[in-house]
């Protein structure tokens, strides 16, 4: 069993460039199946959900092949519109492909996704959008099978869902008419996506809004693309260093993508200053802050709680975060305490009372945030820890091991 062994109490120092965003190349990579030439992505992270995503592309019948950070797709001859249940299991992310098989092939099969464990995560914004759209949905036995043909319609969203939001705007692409998303989700990602799919010829519009309106049915060629920098494995390093002490300059990443973040960090007393495409912080002795309310974009990333709790357990004073995003969002703390942290969890809410200092311990990743979570904690810790379940870890960060260590960090992967 792989372990991460982290030795804490050793400054961070130096500056570290985040690769592409995993939350963004994931709707890419599925968005090239609507392409029928080739479509390049740079700066494409080597992560478990990517590979994955590369296999089921495969599955279809589409040439992907990986040269460095960047990835060639080639979906001029699909073949297939099934997803079998052991690529779909790899990840959650996986029923992003519902749209984008369904828009090209006109049928798609899927099973139920897999992916971290955080509570309930229902597809039923995907459906109903996708029924909408003039969609034909069978369930049956844990899977699904959606018939086309499609065309545009007025969809509303009750929440403005990430996923659902991509995959209705993938389905329209290749639907006839003009479909609009209205609390349509706001995250930079959702952007990213948009400015691949006009690389590759269709009509989007309203990204960064809560209104989108895509204008389907237009012809689509192959294109090229640079993902945007992790906003998310940038919030980890901050937090780590914030937790471990020193000085980093995190780059590579839009800082105002990260404004939410780092107003928490400046709060509890560090030194925060942002450029272009670059965060530098200088950490100081963290006290507690003002209550952390996780919100879809532009509010608190819920993807960055975890680290930043972990990074506050040993701060002086106490802080609140209400995690309204996912149900099981606290399984870190469990771990956490096992370190030394303090922190009581009631329902939705988790109230972290400083400690003075943390110690080292075997611990377990349980999720992919609260994975990264222990790291940040360990980092700030006395002794060594040794931190198992990394294959969790391994689904959105490339090299962890590698951007701390070039930083000064006392770990090690065996």
């Amino acid at each position: 069993m792989s372990a991460y062994i982290v030795g804490g109490g050793r400054p961070l120092e130096g500056s570290v460039e985040v690769h592409g965003a995993k939350n963004s190349v994931l709707p890419i990579l599925a968005a090239c199946l609507l392409a029928p030439e080739e479509c390049v992505v740079h700066s494409c992270p080597d992560l478990s959900d990517v590979t994955a995503s590369l296999d089921i592309l495969r599955h279809l019948g589409c040439r992907a092949e990986r040269q460095g950070d960047t990835v060639v797709v080639d979906a001029s001859g699909p073949t297939g519109c099934d997803v079998p249940d052991a690529l779909m299991r790899e990840m959650r992310s996986s029923v992003i492909f519902l749209g984008a098989v369904l828009g090209r092939m006109g049928e798609a099969k899927l099973c139920t996704p897999g992916g971290c464990e955080l509570g309930p995560r229902p597809i039923d914004l995907h459906l109903a959008a996708i029924r909408a759209m003039g969609g034909s949905i069978e369930e049956r036995g844990g899977g699904l099978h959606c018939t086309g043909p499609l065309h545009g319609a007025d969809v509303v969203l009750s929440i403005p869902s990430v996923g659902a939001t991509e995959n209705i705007m993938l389905a329209a692409v290749a639907a006839k008419g003009t479909t609009t998303i209205t609390n349509a989700a706001r995250e930079p990602e959702i952007v990213d996506l948009q400015t691949f799919l006009r690389q590759l010829g269709a009509d989007v519009r309203g990204a960064g809004s809560s209104v989108i309106v895509v204008r389907g049915g237009k012809r689509l060629h192959g294109g090229e693309h640079r993902v945007m920098g992790d906003r998310i494995v940038a919030a980890t390093y901050l937090a780590a260093a914030a937790s471990a002490g020193g000085q980093v300059e995190v780059t590579g990443v839009d800082y105002r993508h990260l404004s939410t973040v780092t107003s928490v960090l400046s709060e509890a007393g560090c030194v925060v200053k942002s450029g272009p495409d670059r965060v530098y912080l200088r950490s100081a002795p963290l006290r507690g802050v003002r209550p952390v309310r996780t919100a879809p974009y532009p509010g608190f990333p819920t993807d960055a709680q975890a680290p930043l709790m972990a990074a506050l357990a040993k701060s002086g004073g106490c802080t609140v975060f209400v995690e309204n995003m996912f149900e099981s969002r606290y399984r870190h703390v469990d771990e956490l305490a096992r370190m030394g942290a303090d922190i009581h969890v009631e329902g939705r809410v988790a109230v972290v009372y400083g400690v003075p200092a943390l110690h080292g311990a075997q611990v377990q990743a349980t999720d992919l945030r609260g994975g990264a979570a222990l790291v940040v904690a360990a980092l700030g810790a006395e002794g060594e820890s040794r931190i198992t379940g990394l294959h969790h870890i391994d689904r959105g960060y490339q090299d962890l091991v590698g951007d701390l260590t070039l930083m000064g960090a006392d770990i090690r992967r065996e």
